[in-house]
Parts: C-alpha cells; sequence; structure tokens
C-alpha cells in the first residue's frame, strides 16, 4: 500500500487499517507522542504492523493512569524496531528482559485489505502534519538514548515502568475508558509496594 499526492490531485491523504481503527480503538487526530515516534522511526501509519499500534495505544494509557507523558524516548527504552527480511511491515517489539506490555493478538487473518483512505479537510488542517503519510523505503533502526541524556520528567516515567510491567495490552485498551476497572486491573498486576512507589512519583510529576 503505496501512494504521495499526485494520485489524489495533490492533496495529502493516508491509508490506515481499519482494524487498528475497530479493534484497537486508535482514533485520528494522531497524538503528539504518536507522531513523534513514526517520524522517529521515519514510517506511514500504514507500515506499522497492527500489534505496534496496539503496543503504543496500550503505552499511552499505562502513561496516562500514572500521570507520566507518554515520550517517544521513554518509549524506546522497552521497545525496539523490527523489520524482518522482505517484509513490508514494521513492527515494534519487547527489548529483551525489558517486558512492560503483552503482544496484543498473535495474529491477524484478512487485516491487510481492508482500509480507510483519510484526506486532508479544512476543519481540521493540521491533522496529517508532522509525521511521513506515504510508505518510506529507509526505516530507522532507533537506539534509545541514556537515561543520563532524557530529562527529568522521562526519567521519572521510566522509573515508574521499570518498577510495574508486564501488563495484558489488550486489558488496558479495553479499560482505557474505565478508570475504576483499569486502577483495579493495575492494582492486582503490580505488587503493593511498586504500586505505591510508581503512584508517588506520578503524583509528583504532576505538581
Amino acid at each position: 500500500m503505496c501512494g504521495d499526492e499526485r494520485a489524489n490531485n495533490g492533496v495529502p491523504f493516508l491509508y490506515f487499517y481499519q482494524v487498528v481503527f475497530k479493534h484497537i480503538g486508535m482514533r485520528l487526530p494522531f497524538s503528539r507522542f504518536e507522531r513523534e515516534l513514526l517520524t522517529e522511526i521515519n514510517i506511514a501509519p500504514a507500515q506499522l504492523h497492527p500489534n505496534g499500534w496496539a503496543l503504543l495505544k496500550a503505552f499511552g494509557v499505562l502513561c496516562g493512569f500514572f500521570g507520566c507523558t507518554p515520550s517517544v524516548d521513554v518509549f524506546l527504552h522497552f521497545f525496539e524496531v523490527k523489520k524482518q527480511g522482505k517484509s513490508l511491515w514494521v513492527s515494534l517489539r519487547n527489548i529483551p528482559g525489558r517486558v512492560l506490555l503483552s503482544l496484543f493478538q498473535q495474529s491477524f487473518k484478512g487485516w491487510k485489505g481492508k482500509f480507510f483512505k483519510v484526506c486532508y479537510s479544512k476543519y481540521d488542517p493540521s491533522a496529517l502534519d508532522d509525521f511521513p503519510l506515504y510508505w518510506v523505503k529507509e526505516v530507522k533502526t532507533v537506539k534509545p538514548k541514556s537515561l543520563d541524556e532524557l530529562p527529568s520528567n522521562d526519567r521519572e516515567a521510566y522509573k515508574i515502568l521499570t518498577s510495574v510491567g508486564g501488563f495484558d495490552t489488550a486489558t488496558l485498551i479495553s479499560l482505557e475508558y474505565n478508570a475504576e476497572a483499569l486502577a483495579q486491573y493495575i492494582s492486582m498486576s503490580a505488587s503493593p509496594y511498586d504500586l505505591l512507589a510508581s503512584a508517588s512519583v506520578g503524583f509528583l510529576l504532576d505538581k
């Protein structure tokens, strides 16, 4: 699935898979975090495998719960970019030894042929700004910055997320808009000591 503005009379557009909207709950316009990640690894939205989008979504939910702003630099301390062989799609995977989120789904069937074409609209003229819209050949394999290079809020966010972790991606996504159930799930998935320490740091980040 490739494209450029010449195929749409000069009007910017992108393709996005139906499954990412329907089953993962992604919405447009993308958040600043999502745009920055697409730009950092140099890919169009359609190049990222659905499981990668699920990790982005769940990471955002988790950061929101702990009062952290989702950050590309922090994300890349937990996940790495993978493009296997001649595969057209890019995957995101847990860095070995840092399992923050589970795989959303073992396999997707029939998703590649079902997609939307999203075009520029004067009602939200910046919706397609600040990230690649069309298929990119040169995907970047980005290494995370050292912790010393991160701003203090990102270092604190990293500290929070390393103290908990091991969450089910599908569960986090399903509880995004149910604050009580989300809090209960996270409290059951993390040790009381780690949860208390993380919540305290998250509270400080809001100040």
